[in-house]
């Protein structure tokens, strides 16, 4: 029952159009239209510019602030009137770049080798299963003959936790089990007696690996428990979702210490792409098993 992960190792870095990146820029055609949201928006706590929600993580990341920092700061976090949101379609924000020789396994639609996540910063990214504000592009690297030279931003935006930091990548290929209720009642029975004589926690060392990561097993307590696979289905086909990717508030946590890489501090920041959704839950895509370039399903949890 075990699958191969790939867990992404997001960084703070900075990646290049070639290179496989959380945040970073995405080999995009210059003759492509960028990719954009028409639905409405909505910011009930004041709206911020991409460059405001740069400044403010800077100065969070000093130690010592002047007073015009802290002017700067208080500023910003009153935000700007929703009545300056316009009504014309807003610039997604590029959140995730895949290369196939870095994902190895992911379900890459034949002539394909690149994968790109862009999402709206305004809205529940949850809710948005099928949406133009969650997009998927699969497309051939070789392909792109003129790349992009700046993409567009939004003037605005809604909840900063939805604007990842530049990461780089360290793609790790690890082997995972299946969430305790993804298994056998007779089987989680043992385990659960496993545990107990062990002292070891299957979730946290043996089952779902936590952080960014494509394909691999679901994350734990999915709603599956009491929505069934109809919750997974595709809007087009009905074919029942599988794991694409995971995109998880921290990369470890007191639970699921033991997938600590042995190679960071152990100050290390856990959330190194600042990227929240919710109020701190796992976001999970699943593809279609028929067409990945069907619109994917999203899930919080």
């Amino acid at each position: 029952m075990s699958r191969t992960a790939t867990r992404l190792h997001p960084r703070p870095g900075a990646p290049t159009v070639h290179e496989s990146s959380v945040g970073g820029p995405l080999l995009w055609p210059a003759d492509e239209p960028w990719a954009s949201c028409s639905q409405e928006h909505d910011a009930p706590f004041g709206l911020k510019t991409p460059d405001e929600v740069r400044t403010l993580r800077r100065t969070y990341a000093q130690d010592v602030w002047t007073a015009e920092d802290h002017a700067e700061v208080t500023r910003i976090n009153r935000g700007h009137d929703s009545s300056l949101l316009t009504e014309s379609p807003h610039p997604l924000i590029p959140v995730t770049q895949l290369y196939a020789r870095d994902v190895p396994g992911l379900p890459f639609p034949e002539d394909t080798d690149l994968l790109q996540v862009l999402w709206c910063p305004f809205i529940d990214i949850e809710d948005q299963s099928g949406s133009e504000a969650v997009q998927l592009r699969w497309r051939r690297a070789e392909d792109v003959a003129q790349v992009l030279g700046a993409a567009p931003e939004p003037a605005y935006v809604g909840t900063e936790e939805l604007i990842p930091v530049p990461c780089v990548l360290h793609p790790e290929r690890v082997r995972e089990y299946p969430a305790t209720h993804d298994l056998d009642p007779t089987l989680a029975t043992r385990i659960n007696r496993w545990e107990e004589d062990s002292g070891t926690g299957y979730r946290g060392a043996l089952s779902v690996a936590p952080g960014w990561k494509a394909g691999g097993w679901a994350a734990p307590f999915t709603f599956r428990d009491s929505g069934g696979p109809d919750e997974l289905r595709c809007a087009r086909c009905s074919a029942v979702g599988e794991p694409l990717l995971t995109f998880d508030y921290a990369e470890w946590d007191a639970e699921s210490h033991s997938w600590r890489p042995v190679e960071e501090a152990h100050d290390a920041s856990t959330t190194p792409t600042q990227v929240t959704v919710g109020s701190g839950y796992t976001l999970q895509f699943y593809a279609c098993p028929v067409d990945p370039r069907h619109p994917p399903i999203t899930v919080m949890q």
